[in-house]
């Protein structure tokens, strides 16, 4: 059917359409200019409080008074840190939107309704912090007595040289307020006390658990578990290099962590067993020291009285500084996901490789059965050490050259002569451990003799090393 251009019908519905397409490109292209002059606004508001920052600086150092970290929470103040006053809904939208499109318009409502608060503010705490309100949590309560140190610059997510010398919470809070026009932040400067820590725990979602001293931790652990306040841990990221390690998990299921282990125990203690969320690595570290104090420390006296309160460390282990701001970004990561209605459920590594240690485990109860020639309810290695044996010692391969993975592992009693333990539990092939069971355990003869001087000096090796795990993990 042909159109006819002098019709008057046509010739209106012509016009109608034009007119529509005109309109509408109108109305966006003045959205486009309002959002236009919102943004360079926006960035002329970030620019001045920017260059301003330097000059504030030097004055509140001269006077004593820093005015860079005054704390204006909930009263409409916010101006007062370069923030904008029309900072409105669809600007906050637009930075929040690649986390609207994961967690959806009601999941980021409960996000933005979120309050955390979170006691620790090094390493692992300051990252934790730093992501939770890029993620668009609007209420953020900070909890640190501690002061930036120059060593604290390999770690802190965001302390720079001018803030040496400042407190931790501080330099949070302000670049806190320089990501987020909206977050509410509660800095602080205090410890964390079990006989009136209640106040600082006020309201709070979540809490997070980043202190480094370890009868604080568990005070704090069993206080939130005591009053039903939801509360995620961090465990030990020190002398720790390898992030594929790096779990999240319930305190019952934690391995290999001599910190997890020792706030494990103190936790049964007092009837707590799970029901806390942490986060921890299974790698167990070679060679670890403190960090030495100079020998005029030693010569002032006491060196538990250089501490700054009583029961904290004055020595400490070595942080490669990646490592503690994985452990941050996982509890953000974790909290961020309950906040929203979408938990992560049984992490998988750590459900894996359970059913795998059992299975070592069962397997090598059945030969020292057959060595022993009766019946063992328990062994001295528990399902948690065969994988210790076999993942961290042996590097899931067999002593046996060429050192292949094997196809079905095994663990076997290496000494008959010595009573089965770490040092003395071997990993190889099935077929190779159930050899070693009938010529080395049954028939008495030599591991030497029947493996060779190659594979021997791999055990004594690997022997030195399960030495060096005794003493750090147990």
């Amino acid at each position: 059917m042909a159109l006819d251009l002098h019709s008057h019908k046509t010739q209106l519905v012509l016009t109608a359409l034009a007119a529509s397409a005109a309109t509408a490109g109108l109305f966006s292209a003045y959205q486009q200019h309002v959002k236009r002059q919102k943004r360079r606004g926006l960035d002329q508001d970030v620019l001045r409080s920017v260059t301003a920052a330097p000059g504030k600086g030097k004055e509140s150092r001269a006077d004593g008074d820093d005015d860079r970290h005054e704390i204006h929470i909930g009263d409409g103040s916010n101006n007062a840190h370069g923030v904008p006053l029309e900072y409105d809904e669809e600007l906050i939208r637009e930075q929040l939107a690649r986390n609207y499109a994961f967690f959806g318009e009601e999941g980021m409502a409960k996000i933005r309704k979120g309050s955390v608060v979170v006691v620790g503010c090094g390493g692992v705490g300051s990252w934790a912090a730093v992501m939770l309100a890029r993620s668009g949590v609007s209420k953020i309560r900070l909890v640190d007595f501690d002061q930036v140190t120059l060593s604290s610059l390999n770690r802190h997510a965001t302390a720079t040289l001018s803030d040496v010398g400042t407190p931790k919470v501080k330099c949070i809070e302000r670049v806190l307020k320089q990501i987020s026009r909206v977050v509410e932040v509660d800095a602080r400067i205090d410890i964390w006390r079990k006989e009136s820590g209640g106040e600082l725990l006020e309201g709070a979602d979540w809490v997070i658990d980043a202190i480094d001293n370890i009868t604080t931790k568990v005070d704090l652990l069993k206080y939130c578990h005591q009053n039903n306040i939801r509360v995620f841990s961090s465990m030990g990221a020190g002398a720790k290099c390898d992030p594929t390690r790096i779990q999240i998990s319930d305190i019952s299921y934690t391995m290999y962590d001599p910190l997890a282990r020792a706030v494990r125990r103190r936790l049964r203690l007092e009837g707590i067993t799970s029901g806390i969320p942490v986060t921890y690595s299974t790698e167990v570290p070679g060679e670890v020291k403190l960090l030495p104090l100079p020998e005029e420390e030693f010569q002032k006296g006491n060196i538990k009285e250089l501490g700054v309160f009583d029961d904290f460390r004055v020595r400490i282990l070595p942080v490669l500084g990646p490592l503690p701001a994985i452990f941050g970004l996982n509890i953000a990561t974790y909290i961020l996901c309950e906040l929203a209605g979408k938990p992560i459920h049984n992490p998988l590594p750590v459900k894996g490789r359970k059913k795998f240690n059992e299975r070592l485990y069962r397997d090598l109860h059945k030969r020292e059965e057959k060595f022993l020639g009766h019946q063992i309810n328990k062994l001295p290695l528990d399902d948690d050490d065969a994988g210790l044996v076999f993942d961290d010692l042996y590097r899931g391969r067999s002593a046996r050259p060429p050192y292949a993975v094997p196809e079905r592992p095994a663990l076997v009693r290496w000494d008959p002569s010595e009573p089965l333990s770490l040092l003395n539990c071997v990993a190889f092939e099935f077929a190779d451990a159930e050899k070693h069971l009938k010529e080395v355990l049954l028939e008495k003869k030599r591991p030497e003799e029947v493996w060779g001087e190659e594979i021997a000096e791999v055990v004594r090796r690997r022997r030195e090393e399960a030495r060096k795990v005794v003493e750090w993990v147990m």
